[in-house]
């Protein structure tokens, strides 16, 4: 009765050869990516503004699950050296901004809860980057995620049109008819599918051509219907950017041409609002470029910035907030501050709730550093596919927070998608990526 109630020995060897550490640590990777980028509440459309509600027991609870399973995987799987890499000075003096911005905080609890949704995200992404053994198996996690979540918009276009498609009935009816699948907006929806095309890409280049034909492809069609013409434009730049000077030899150029595609955007956007001699310039030969009233929100953010230089307004602490809400609205302003949920530049909206040293403090560790890791993850094949395809999804995401903003922003799959690349690309910098180890 004991041997037919019970497992024998042989079959738990035969569990164990069919599971060994490696497997299990691709599968739990797998799901982390998926689970974090879908969410736990897929089909949900952005409430409009003024009507959000306090803490989601749903989330909480899924997402402190998830930082617990995380934490797990990175003490079993992950290598003790390969986690002590990614302690970056400047990711550990960022963090040290964002508690302190939580210490001083409106609602100390409340940023303490979001504060510590977007540690789980770190973290979780973290877990996802290192406990891969090679490139087949991070290759898998990539196709894994990728094609599940863009299947499941897809797949909601059908069954949850009204959830999955923006309509024109909503708080923002000009997005009438523009794709946004499981995620709550359209404006995240384009560049979950944006970094989901890059994952194509380095499928493809890899030689799983078929895998990365239908991610690149099906991320693109969604991307396209999305309606954002910002990220449709960014995705072949990145792409060209990135790939053309290493088919023609130039590789080590791309951290220049990254710091001019940088500092020109931020001239042609924040320089329009903040330096005199550009504002002038635009309103001569551009007067209509407001991107889409932007610069008006840029405005009124680096006059608030310019009360508050050093240590901000505190984190969760600024858009949307009582404060902002009683605020007199000029009747000239091309958007109304008082309803809006971040403004619309993610590197002005850290200089607001964390101060100008902790923007000084990002940029080292958003834009430099990754920058001088690209020029290190040479010469190995699997390290050079991998950090191009980090490059692109750090060029894309740094160029659309000059429009949009997701730093710091809890659980965003923009931002743990920009967090992926820099971190990845710490880790290609450091460690040599194997083609495939067996089991």
């Amino acid at each position: 009765m004991n041997s037919t109630a019970l497992p024998r020995r042989t079959d738990l060897g035969r569990i164990a050869e069919a599971f060994p550490a490696r497997r299990i640590a691709t599968i739990l990777a797998s799901l982390l990516l998926t689970i974090v980028i879908i969410s736990f509440k897929p089909f949900q459309p952005a409430p409009a503004p003024g009507t959000q509600e306090g803490g989601d027991i749903v989330n909480q609870l899924g997402f402190g699950s998830l930082g617990a399973i995380a934490i797990l995987s990175l003490a079993c799987f992950v290598d003790r050296r390969v986690l002590a890499s990614l302690l970056s000075p400047w990711w550990l003096i960022l963090l040290g901004f964002l508690a302190l911005s939580v210490m001083h905080a409106t609602d100390p609890p409340s940023a303490f809860r979001a504060a510590m949704f977007t540690v789980i995200g770190i973290l979780t992404i973290a877990a996802v980057l290192t406990m891969p053994r090679d490139a087949d198996s991070f290759s898998t996690v990539l196709a894994f995620a990728g094609l599940v979540t863009v299947g499941l918009c897809y797949f909601g276009l059908v069954a949850f049109p009204v959830e999955a498609i923006h309509s024109g009935d909503s708080f923002e009816p000009q997005h009438a008819g523009f794709w946004r699948g499981s995620f709550s907006h359209k404006n995240v929806a384009g560049p979950v599918m944006a970094c989901f095309s890059f994952a194509g890409l380095y499928l493809w280049r890899r030689g799983w051509r078929g895998l990365g034909v239908v991610l690149f492809s099906g991320a693109m069609i969604f991307m396209i219907n999305t309606g954002s013409k910002t990220t449709a434009g960014l995705v072949p730049l990145a792409i060209l950017l990135v790939m053309l000077p290493g088919l023609i030899g130039l590789r080590k150029i791309v951290p220049l041409i990254f710091a001019l595609a940088i500092a020109g955007t931020a001239l042609g956007t924040l320089g329009i609002v903040f330096i005199d001699p550009l504002k002038q310039l635009a309103a001569e030969h551009f007067p209509g470029m407001t991107y889409t009233g932007r610069t008006a929100l840029w405005e009124f953010s680096g006059e608030m910035i310019a009360k508050r230089p050093w240590a901000g307004y505190g984190f969760e602490s600024f858009w949307g907030t009582p404060f902002l809400m009683n605020t007199e609205q000029p009747f000239d302003r091309d958007w109304d501050i008082r309803g809006i949920v971040h403004g619309h530049n993610g590197y002005l909206d850290i200089a607001v709730i964390m101060g100008i040293p902790a923007l000084a403090a990002a940029v080292m560790a958003f834009l430099v550093v990754p920058l001088v890791d690209y020029l290190r993850s040479g010469p190995r094949r699997e390290n050079v596919l991998l950090a191009d395809m980090f490059m692109m999804m750090l060029l894309f995401t740094a160029l659309n927070a000059f429009l949009e903003s997701f730093f710091f922003r809890r659980a965003d799959p923009v931002w743990l998608f920009f967090v992926m690349s820099v971190l990845g690309l710490r880790l290609v910098a450091r460690f040599p990526v194997a083609t495939r180890i067996s089991d």
